[in-house]
């Protein structure tokens, strides 16, 4: 979903800076305008062309549904599976295709604490200055501290080994039109628990 028509916030509402990753709350009457929708949330711009991303958990404060990618947060105890469906709506800004199937997760860490259990995501980016790895950290914090359980969060990103398109799945290659036949099997991630 694009538009070109601007709309107030209809309370304030946080959001995460584009490319810089900064957490800020923008306040309620801005006027914005929707660039793109993607894995949950809303890329927007203000009237002075800054660039921000707003959670589909606030599409109210848009006057807007939550986009239907936006999935109720899980109950009970935190699973495998809940750690991996909550990583694939995180979406590379400048790609349709989530940071899993990119095969942009290297590792997941889960280690019980008093306080509840920490995740410790180590991630590459598509290449190394990337301009986008502070939005895309910030995005996969957001995600898993959603999660039941989850007390922290702690996301690296790292360029060893760099990431290569031969970590990508089968579907993130469709997706992209990329030629089936020149991939070599990724590595595949398994979330440890410590």
């Amino acid at each position: 979903m694009a538009t070109s028509d601007p709309i107030e916030l209809k309370r304030d509402c946080e959001v995460i800076a584009v490319p810089s990753g900064l957490r800020q709350t923008l306040p309620k009457g801005t006027p914005v305008r929707i660039v793109q929708t993607r894995g949950g949330a809303f890329t927007v711009s203000n009237d002075v062309h800054a660039i921000f991303r707003i959670d589909g958990a606030d599409a109210d404060a848009l006057s807007l549904a939550p986009p239907s990618s936006v999935t109720p947060q899980p109950q009970g105890p935190l699973t495998d599976q809940m750690i991996w469906n909550a990583l694939k709506t995180v979406y590379d800004p400048e790609l349709p295709v989530n940071v899993v199937d990119l095969g942009l997760i290297y590792s997941c860490t889960v280690t019980s604490n008093a306080g509840g259990k920490s995740i410790a995501v180590r991630m590459a980016m598509t290449s190394p200055g990337c301009g986008m790895s502070n939005v895309l950290k910030a995005d996969v914090e957001t995600r898993l501290l959603r999660l039941p359980e989850v007390a922290a969060v702690e996301v690296e990103v790292v360029f060893d080994p760099p990431w290569s398109q031969a970590r990508m799945s089968e579907s993130a290659r469709l997706q992209l039109g990329m030629d089936l036949e020149e991939r070599a099997a990724p590595a595949l991630v398994q979330i440890t628990r410590n």
